[in-house]
């Protein structure tokens, strides 16, 4: 059953969701916390996108990782969590964390400092990231939670990354993107929380026998709060 129930403004205008009898909140900076475990999940950080496409000749701002980091800081703030799961490709890639420069390295080890991290393995960085504390692991499991980089098909309490889901809509002639949870009270998949990332809109094939269509709801992030948006309301990109 899709289970929906708002969450007061106060706890920063999210909105809560239920899997594996775990409940969750979808925070609209793009972060999901679990209160009663005090857990709280980002995904697909790219920490470093702008430095490693600036390697290969493509030159954008150097602020990316800044911008993320002060988005993370917000978030763990808010939530005050114990423990935190870094879903995969927290760097952009394997050399990410070595180009990460020391006020940035200092910063992101200051919100680390007192609390259980763990670094999911992504596609873009599949080995532990140098010089940062924490816990590097493939996948990992809390209660019937399952915390991994990449969906798999049939997973039951999955909670995954790697797909950057955005969803669509069109409202009085107006259409309007934003990055997005896909949900479908079986499984959910993270929208991504770096700063040049994008998004995939959830009706692609790439989620093709992701989720069940008339379950699925698509949590898209709003400035102040999370908007749930039910599969025939969305429209492909």
């Amino acid at each position: 059953m899709n289970m929906v129930e708002r969450i007061s403004p106060s706890i920063g205008g999210g909105t809560g969701i239920t899997i594996a009898g775990e409940r969750g909140l979808c925070d609209p900076l793009g972060a999901l916390f679990f209160p009663a475990r005090r857990l709280l999940v980002v995904s697909d950080l790219h920490l470093e996108k702008g430095s490693s496409l600036a390697c290969r000749g493509s030159f954008l701002p150097p602020y990316d990782t800044a911008v993320t980091l002060k988005r993370l800081r917000r978030v763990i703030l808010r939530h005050q969590p114990q423990v935190v799961v870094s879903l995969g490709d927290s760097f952009h890639d394997a050399g990410g964390s070595d180009r990460l420069p020391a006020r940035y390295r200092d910063e992101l080890t200051a919100l680390m400092t007192g609390r259980d991290w763990y670094w999911v393995a992504g596609n873009h960085d599949p080995a532990p990231p140098q010089g940062l504390p924490g816990r590097s692991v493939g996948e990992l499991a809390f209660g019937n939670l399952v915390f991994r980089h990449e969906p798999t098909h049939g997973a039951e309490g999955e909670i995954a990354g790697h797909l950057h889901p955005g969803a669509r809509i069109v409202r009085r002639g107006r259409s309007v993107r934003r990055a997005c949870f896909a949900y479908d009270g079986i499984r959910l998949i993270m929208p991504a929380f770096g700063s040049l990332t994008g998004n995939l809109n959830v009706l692609d094939r790439a989620f093709a026998g992701l989720f069940r269509y008339e379950a699925l709801t698509a949590y898209m992030l709003g400035r102040e709060r999370v908007y749930p948006i039910a599969s025939c309301m969305l429209r492909p990109a």
